[in-house]
């Protein structure tokens, strides 16, 4: 059973006649028998009875007809949904590290289901090693990350310079030099994060001693430090959603510079309408901030 032998089956049904079916097929006669009494042999089953010169479907037949009728419409809708101007639909999966989701992709992905309201978006977090994997294998359409790692299947697009907040309780006293940090417990996430490795550039290179307690969750981050028992070092995005409701302040400083962040996707899959409506979305949107 092949697509050409349903839209036979169905021109025939619609028409009541091998003759009128030829004709709005644009082939003789012969090719629709042979190819109807293929497919009746390989369904096993009679699709249509004479009666006279014409043909009746049989109850077989209306049941195919009706799988037939709705073959061909999702070939249909397919071959539209493929085409370069198409409206994007159908599912999206975005990933991020757990500091886009939190900071950046709030003010993103409202705007997206409004503006394609026929796109499924599904969202998850992950570590950047995950979420690089993810869209390698597929698992993924795209992910937002802060690191670069040259992948053969992944594309890197720069996203956005995300600039570094020092967090602490307003009790704490202002931090301006890594001096500073000095016999304070630090909170960051684990080995890896492109945020903890810029803190440790920066008090390495004064040569200060620091104690960092690896916490991979944002969330119990900021409750440790707005209780006053230490500082993180966080994206500004972070800082931005949470420094009028987690009691905490903010400190910059010129020697922590910006991390670039980059959209990724996977670089075998070229024509995907929701993801590069999504990504094109994202960059705007991040070059306002």
């Amino acid at each position: 059973m092949d697509i050409s032998q349903l839209k036979m089956f169905k021109t025939v049904a619609e028409q009541g006649s091998i003759a009128r079916a030829s004709e709005r097929l644009h082939c003789v006669p012969s090719n629709i028998t042979n190819r109807i009494k293929l497919l009746e042999t390989e369904l096993g089953v009679s699709l249509f009875i004479r009666k006279g010169r014409g043909l009746v479907i049989t109850p077989s037949g209306e049941i195919l007809l009706e799988y037939a009728s709705k073959i061909l419409t999702y070939c249909q809708e397919a071959r539209q949904a493929l085409k370069p101007s198409s409206e994007p639909g159908g599912v999206l999966r975005i990933g991020a590290i757990e500091s886009a989701a939190t900071g950046r992709l709030p003010m993103v992905l409202p705007k997206f289901n409004q503006s394609y309201p026929a796109v499924q978006v599904q969202f998850s977090t992950g570590t950047w090693q995950q979420l690089v994997s993810d869209v390698a294998e597929l698992k993924l359409d795209c992910a937002v990350i802060a690191t670069k790692d040259d992948h053969p299947d992944i594309t890197y697009v720069k996203a956005h310079q995300e600039s570094l907040v020092l967090i602490a309780s307003p009790f704490t006293g202002k931090i301006s030099a890594p001096q500073d940090l000095e016999g304070r417990h630090l909170y960051m996430w684990p080995h890896g994060c492109p945020y903890r490795q810029a803190l440790e550039r920066w008090v390495n290179q004064h040569q200060i001693t620091v104690d960092i307690t690896s916490i991979a969750s944002y969330g119990t981050i900021l409750g440790c430090v707005s209780s006053g028992t230490g500082v993180s070092l966080v994206p500004a995005g972070f800082f931005e959603q949470f420094k009028r409701t987690g009691n905490i302040r903010g400190y910059t400083v010129s020697e922590l510079f910006p991390v670039q962040t980059y959209f990724i996707k996977n670089s075998r899959i070229d024509l995907h309408h929701a993801r590069n409506a999504f990504e094109t979305l994202l960059r705007a949107e991040l070059n306002n901030v």
